[in-house]
């Protein structure tokens, strides 16, 4: 499930590109494919760092990179291993919810990136996400521990403030939000629901295949059912 629309960021070749909090490394793998990349997929779980190196190795196995370099590490987003303006692009998708310190990861990730560079960072969006904080007091702390709901513009001068200025923002994976409504309604750490586990291999059908039909709804209802913001920001250049 990719959060990130790549058709708006201009990747060139040799480009460096952080995936902070890559999770199993869906944006890190996206992000190798393009042509001669360094693709680091970074996140602080181990487990999950190495579900992201074995899905890289199999993108290097199958063909589908364009001679890119990548590499994963296991690292803290208050303290990232790596000198200041490292990175081509930076990438945090939804991370900075779970985070109670979310100004310093902020001043982190825009301290690695390249003056006049792009940070794209996603969240939950306000309206969903509250109506799954409402429909079930457990959803924030069985979720890997959601420690805050964010409205999009509060987001904004968070992230602004710590020097990037957002150019462009949309909403993602509208065909997910019930899915997250009904499991909060049965119990998020639920396994049994017949309803939930059903709309799950849905949606696992329509990763896998994306046909026609569902991306078109997804689009339509994304302004509206949207599960996640996702903002583009460019870093201020050097006076």
């Amino acid at each position: 499930m990719i959060t990130v629309d790549f058709s708006r960021l201009a990747i060139e070749p040799g480009f460096r590109v952080l995936d902070m909090g890559c999770g199993s490394g869906r944006h890190t793998c996206a992000v190798s494919r393009f042509k001669q990349v360094v693709a680091v997929g970074s996140d602080i779980r181990f487990k999950e760092v190495a579900e992201a190196r074995e899905r890289l190795r199999f993108e290097e196995e199958v063909g589908t990179q364009d001679g890119a370099v990548w590499a994963t590490l296991v690292s803290d987003i208050l303290r990232l291993p790596f000198r200041d303006e490292a990175f081509d692009l930076v990438i945090c998708s939804e991370v900075l919810e779970h985070i109670p310190d979310h100004r310093q990861a902020v001043a982190e990730l825009v301290r690695v990136l390249k003056p006049g560079r792009d940070l794209v960072v996603s969240v939950p969006r306000y309206l969903p996400e509250r109506i799954c904080w409402v429909l079930s007091p457990n959803y924030h702390k069985a979720n890997d521990g959601h420690v805050r709901i964010y409205e999009k513009e509060e987001l904004v001068s968070l992230l602004e403030e710590a020097g990037v200025r957002k150019w462009a923002d949309h909403f993602a994976h509208a065909l997910h939000t019930p899915y997250w409504w009904l499991k909060c309604l049965v119990g998020p750490t639920r396994e049994d629901s017949s309803l939930v586990n059903l709309y799950h291999r849905f949606l696992v059908w329509d990763i896998m295949k994306g046909p026609w039909l569902t991306r078109f709804l997804d689009q339509m209802l994304n302004p509206v059912l949207g599960k996640s913001v996702v903002l583009y920001l460019r870093k201020e250049k050097h006076a």
